[in-house]
C-alpha cells in the first residue's frame, strides 16, 4: 500500500497538536516504508503509539529531567550526567546512550548524513530524525510481529518495557483503525463552510452535527445555530472553535470519540 497521512489525520487522532511535529510527520512520511509500515493495521499501531509517547503528538522531549536513568547499565548510561543528557527524544522516545548509539548507527544507513546523536543528542528531537528514530526503533526491534497480531499490549511492551499508558495507547489506537481501516478520515473535496453558506454540503454538515449530538435544523442554511453547533464541537474535539468547518473538522466528525 501506499502510506498516507494528512495533516487532518495528525489532528483527529489527538487534540491540539503541534504545528511543528504535525508537519514533520506530515512531510517525512516517506521514511515509514523503511519500517516496513506498509499496511493500514501496522499504520494504526505505530500512530497509535507515537501519540502517546509524544503527549499527543506535542513534544520530542521527556517531561522528566532524565535523573531517574542516571547510573542504568542497561540503557549503557555508564558516565556521571547521562540519565539527563540520554532522556527520552524524538517521538517514541529514544532513551539511554546506548539507544542514542544505536539510532544513530541505524539512522545513517539510510542517511548518511544523519548527526552522531551520541555526541548531539539534542537532534533527535528535531525532524525528520524525531521520526526516523521511531521508524528505526520500530523496525530493529521488529515491533511489526505484533502489530500484525493486532496485540497492542505486546506492541507496548516493546516500546515501553512494561505496559504503561496502556489504556491511552488502546483509546489512540481505536482512533487510528477508524481512520486508515474504518475509512473515517478527511476526504479530498470537503467544502469549507461557514456563516451564511448555503447548499448540500451545508446539508450534509448538519446531518453529522446531529450525528455528533448537536441539536440542528437540516435546513442546507449555514445560520447562527449551525455555526454554534460546529464551535461546541469542534471545542469538544480540541480543535480551533472558530465555526469554519474545514478539513480537520470534517475528520473529526467522521471519527468517534474514543
Amino acid at each position: 500500500m501506499t502510506i498516507e497521512i494528512s495533516e487532518a489525520d495528525v489532528r483527529a487522532i489527538a487534540p491540539n497538536p503541534t504545528d511543528v511535529i504535525v508537519a514533520g510527520i506530515v512531510q517525512h512520511q516517506h521514511y515509514l516504508p523503511l519500517g516496513m509500515i506498509d499496511n493500514e493495521l501496522r499504520l494504526a499501531h505505530f500512530m497509535a503509539q507515537l501519540a502517546h509517547e509524544s503527549a499527543h503528538f506535542r513534544r520530542t522531549l521527556e517531561f522528566a529531567s532524565g535523573a531517574a536513568y542516571e547510573g542504568r547499565r542497561d540503557l549503557g548510561n555508564l558516565q556521571k550526567g547521562d540519565g539527563t543528557r540520554y532522556r527520552g527524544r524524538g517521538l517514541i522516545q529514544t532513551t539511554g546512550r546506548a539507544n542514542y548509539r544505536e539510532a544513530a548507527a541505524d539512522i545513517r544507513e539510510i542517511d548518511a548524513k544523519a548527526p552522531d546523536f551520541e555526541a548531539e543528542p539534542d537532534e533527535l528531537e528535531r525532524f525528520p530524525w524525531a521520526l526516523l528514530s521511531a521508524v528505526s526503533y520500530w523496525r530493529r526491534r521488529n515491533i511489526n510481529r505484533h502489530a500484525d497480531r493486532d496485540d497492542v499490549v505486546a506492541v507496548t511492551r516493546a516500546i515501553n518495557g512494561g505496559t504503561n499508558g496502556l489504556d491511552d495507547r488502546k483509546r489512540y489506537l481505536r482512533r487510528t483503525k477508524r481512520l486508515w481501516m474504518e475509512g473515517q478520515r478527511a476526504v479530498e473535496g470537503d467544502p469549507v463552510l461557514r456563516l451564511g453558506d448555503k447548499g448540500n454540503g451545508v446539508r450534509d454538515l448538519q446531518s453529522a452535527l446531529i450525528e455528533a449530538g448537536f441539536a440542528v435544523l437540516v435546513d442546507g442554511d449555514f445560520g447562527s445555530n449551525t455555526e454554534e453547533a460546529a464551535r461546541e464541537f469542534q471545542q469538544s474535539r480540541g480543535l480551533k472553535p472558530d465555526g469554519i468547518v474545514g478539513p480537520m473538522t470534517w475528520a473529526a466528525l467522521r471519527t468517534p470519540p474514543a
